[in-house]
């Protein structure tokens, strides 16, 4: 190999892995189901961030890309042994999760939102391919519940120590992503590749779109 690219390939693993042991947070992309988290997961993989992924659901109709869930972070409450391994790194977690968190870790959330008439079309459409019934007369009250504990959920995360956070809009990703794939690079220190985040987003994957 030329000793030239030799240096320069050494140089970019060495930053990579600098980056990396630099990052003395956890990122946590979070927020209601079907708001746009596993996305977020892959565009911060494309971008460079090491993720905490185990892959057991598989990818189907509803996310054929990858769910990128960690089944871990589910028992943390009981368990949070894999936090020791995820500094550094991004993980997927339901919002009712972050309260299991431990407050000797420093923690980044990437708070996703979406307009909430998709969020609950999005359900009930990954409801019905999996055989079950959900009526639409029930969205104005799960509209309301799941408004109710996104406002806990917020107020709690401002009044920790130990979280920073960002309210991350699905909606606007998709229409005006530069702007926003800039935003969270500069949350989460301003070193992940922005054009590859951007070449994550897929407009073709946005079905359920209020009208």
């Amino acid at each position: 190999m030329d000793s030239q690219l030799h240096t320069e390939l050494h140089y970019e693993i060495s930053v990579t892995i600098l980056t990396y042991m630099n990052r003395n947070f956890i990122t946590i992309v979070s927020g209601l189901p079907r708001s746009g988290t596993s996305m977020m997961m892959r565009m911060l993989e494309a971008g460079g961030m090491p993720v905490l992924a185990d892959h057991q659901r598989a990818t189907d109709e509803d996310n054929p890309k990858g769910y990128y869930e960690f089944e871990a972070v589910k028992k943390t409450a009981e368990d949070d042994s894999w936090l020791q391994r995820a500094k550094g790194a991004a993980v997927k977690m339901v919002y009712r999760l972050l309260y299991d968190l431990p407050p000797n870790y420093h923690y980044r959330v990437l708070y996703m939102r979406r307009n909430m008439e998709e969020v609950l079309a999005s359900q009930r459409a990954m409801l019905s391919r999996s055989g079950d019934c959900a009526s639409e007369a029930s969205d104005q009250h799960f509209a309301l519940l799941f408004q109710r504990e996104i406002d806990k959920s917020l107020q709690w995360l401002k009044s920790q120590d130990h979280f920073e956070y960002v309210e991350v809009d699905y909606n606007q990703m998709l229409t005006t992503p530069h702007h926003h794939i800039m935003n969270v690079s500069i949350f989460l220190g301003g070193d992940l590749d922005t054009d590859a985040m951007y070449e994550v987003v897929d407009p073709s994957l946005y079905r359920q779109r209020s009208s």
